[in-house]
């Protein structure tokens, strides 16, 4: 569009610029310091997050009682959006990186715990059954059957998580700041007018959520391409 003239009176880079720009951050050391504490953070509020998410997804999975007093609260939450919980996050924890960290559990949670949830309820009734007829307890029938079930549906929810979390990791910053980070860099730019380190460090920002996206992607299809089979579909 700028090439062509329909950006005309826009205060907006030439793609080509941006590119550049973009090429050039890759060996930027202050840029690849700040990038490096975000995909930190962001890996830490992920990590946190499959810590915490799964073992509730299968406890709620396997004891219905628990899950029926559960959902009010669960889905009392689950609609907050995560950027505005981190104001509060803010003003609650003094500390920066476990603030940061701490908003990425929370939006990170989410997927995989309803993922889980999800998978829990989608084991073979029958597969359960016949274990137990063999004399099998509820924890053999978990361990060789519910968890090897929802296992694929886990691996999705921490997939759309990592994506998720990057968005949060960054906006965390942008709210917040810092003294490093994407969302400090993209901050700084843009007090400097400096419109093309701008898009240039949000092109790598959306870099590293296709890698990351494309990584447990080529996860899942090698750990559950039985699943994959069996349902005759990939996942999305």
């Amino acid at each position: 569009m700028i090439r062509f003239g329909l950006g005309d009176g826009l205060v907006f880079p030439a793609p080509s610029v941006i590119l550049m720009e973009a090429a050039r951050l890759a060996v930027d050391g202050e840029f690849l310091s700040g990038a490096l504490t975000t995909l930190t953070n962001w890996a830490l509020g992920l990590l946190v997050a499959v810590a915490v998410a799964v073992p509730a997804g299968v406890l709620l999975g396997a004891l219905a009682p628990v899950e029926r007093a559960a959902r009010p609260v669960l889905e009392f939450l689950r609609p907050i959006p995560s950027v505005a919980v981190i104001p509060l996050a803010i003003l609650l924890i003094p500390v920066d990186g476990l603030m940061k960290v701490g908003v990425i559990v929370y939006a990170s949670v989410w997927p995989i715990l309803f993922n889980t949830l999800y998978g829990m309820h989608d084991v073979d009734p029958l597969a359960k059954d016949s274990l137990r007829s063999f004399g099998f307890g509820p924890l053999a029938v978990l361990g060789r059957v519910s968890l090897p079930s929802a296992a694929p549906f886990v691996a999705t929810g921490v997939r759309i998580a990592s994506g998720v979390a990057l968005i949060i990791a960054v906006s965390a910053e942008l709210f917040a700041g810092g003294t490093a980070g994407l969302g400090v860099f993209v901050v700084q730019a843009g007090s400097g007018n400096r419109t093309d380190l701008v898009m240039a460090a949000t092109l790598w920002a959306g870099m590293f959520g296709l890698l990351a996206n494309a990584s447990l992607r080529a996860a899942e299809r090698r750990l559950f391409s039985w699943h994959l089979a069996r349902t005759g579909a990939a996942q999305t």
